[in-house]
């Protein structure tokens, strides 16, 4: 009858570690999750993918950097570009984008435009290896505590792919 007991006080103790050590674990993944720091994100690179009489098609090329310990997932990215400081439209992404833990990854995001309206602007595309550019926007993101609206606020200059 003692050794049962004792078989029976051993089994608790264990269970109390292990309760403990899974207790700890959360605390730490809690803890991660309640530190988030905001992506980086910095566009690249401009890519014209196309060209016609009505107006053209571009590729905004971003790198971004998740500082996080956990995965992050992006259900939209809406940003507005602005090349030569004339607006050159809006893209959407609306699908889900996986950013891994302590890690880049390079989204591409196609934007239509039309040469109403773009004026000096348009030239400077068609001439430049470089552009300025404004970029205002915001990406929702998937954290462990709930959705966060992160805002995108760039500008600078960005080197220009030609079409080939």
């Amino acid at each position: 009858m003692l050794a049962d007991m004792n078989k029976e006080a051993r089994g608790l103790r264990l269970l109390a570690v292990l309760s403990l050590l899974g207790l700890l674990v959360s605390c730490a993944t809690l803890r991660n999750a309640i530190q988030f720091q905001t992506p980086d994100i910095v566009l690249q690179e401009i890519n014209i993918t196309g060209l016609g009489l009505q107006g053209g098609t571009l590729d905004l090329v971003f790198d971004v950097y998740n500082p996080n310990k956990y995965s992050l997932r992006s259900t939209r990215l809406d940003v507005s570009l602005a090349l030569a400081g004339t607006d050159f439209g809006e893209a959407l992404i609306d699908k889900p984008l996986d950013f891994s833990p302590e890690n880049h990854s390079r989204v591409v995001m196609p934007v239509r435009f039309s040469w109403s309206g773009v004026g000096a602007a348009a030239r400077s595309l068609l001439q430049s290896q470089e552009l300025p550019y404004g970029l205002t926007g915001a990406v929702l993101l998937d954290t462990p505590l709930g959705e966060r609206r992160v805002q995108v606020t760039s500008k600078g200059n960005v080197p220009l792919r030609k079409l080939i």
